[in-house]
């Protein structure tokens, strides 16, 4: 079955970029000139996602407003003249499908998987989260890559990258079962493992196509760590029951959810906008010595 649904999580109140997010939702965050979820939004549309659902805060319509037309702004465009400019703009609104769910308490991301279930119904779908802003301006895009793995094996795939043993306490660890090339049979998943402790250096990351099997066990999952549900206990559970594969997908990652990371993506995106010539020739002219 064609995977043709992506689920969005966008409902968390983005405290590290507090108070610049007492506003707006942290996915409205700017990357050069397109908010963090627009980026995530494109990568499923050009993997062949055609309904995208975004589950999102009560109160908070800042991401509806922007994936809806604006007939004022586009009438205004069109009066200056600035074709190009109404040419992007109403583009956003051509994704394709796009529902909103509201998710009313904070109970973590499996719980706003879980919310999207009527919408997705019985058929297997993608999950972006879109503090990871996935780059791979030369290849298919990240979910291509795992639909293109779950057509091939019929498992849940989940997006996996190596990281330095220093870094695996901050991340879902993979326990692998068989790897094979970039595709890794899962045997087990641990959360956040101690450095020295964990099974591999497999780290999983932002990206998921999973079977509908997956809201059965959500359903089942009881709260873990701050009276959340969390999506990696459900992962680790369906793994007893049907085959998980991770993915050591081609692209660049970055972590658009910490203050660091978001600007290293700016940096990077950045660096390959129509600005680029000009942005690369201000950071050779930095002094950056101490």
């Amino acid at each position: 079955m064609r995977v043709r649904k992506a689920v969005l999580p966008a409902a968390g109140f983005g405290t590290r970029f507090l108070p610049a997010t007492k506003a707006i939702p942290k996915e409205m965050m700017p990357l050069v000139d397109r908010p963090i979820i627009q980026y995530a939004v494109e990568e499923a549309s050009a993997s062949g996602i055609d309904q995208i659902i975004i589950v999102i805060a009560t109160g908070r319509s800042a991401i509806e407003d922007h994936f809806d037309s604006n007939a004022s702004l586009e009438r205004w465009l069109e009066d200056r003249g600035d074709i190009e400019m109404l040419r992007t703009i109403r583009r956003i609104s051509e994704f394709g499908t796009v529902a909103f769910v509201h998710q009313r308490e904070q109970l973590g991301l499996g719980h706003a998987v879980l919310m999207a279930k009527d919408l997705v119904g019985d058929e297997p779908f993608a999950v972006l989260l879109s503090d990871d802003v996935m780059l791979n301006p030369n290849g298919a895009p990240v979910t291509r890559q795992l639909i293109d793995a779950h057509r091939a094996h019929r498992g849940s795939v989940i997006a996996v990258q190596r990281v330095e043993p220093e870094e695996v306490s901050r991340y879902g660890i993979v326990e692998p079962l068989h790897e094979e090339g970039r595709l890794v049979e899962i045997r087990d998943l641990v959360e956040k493992p101690a450095v020295g402790e964990a099974p591999s250096d497999l780290a999983v990351l932002g990206r998921y196509v999973l079977t509908p099997k997956i809201f059965d066990v959500l359903e089942q999952t009881p709260s873990g760590a701050g009276g959340e549900i969390q999506l990696t206990d459900a992962i680790r559970e369906l793994t007893h029951e049907q085959p998980v594969f991770g993915y050591q997908f081609e692209g660049v990652r970055h972590d658009a959810g910490t203050r660091i990371g978001w600007l290293k993506a700016n940096v990077a995106v950045g660096l390959d906008s129509e600005v680029a010539d000009e942005f690369r020739a201000y950071i050779r002219g930095l002094d950056l010595r101490d």
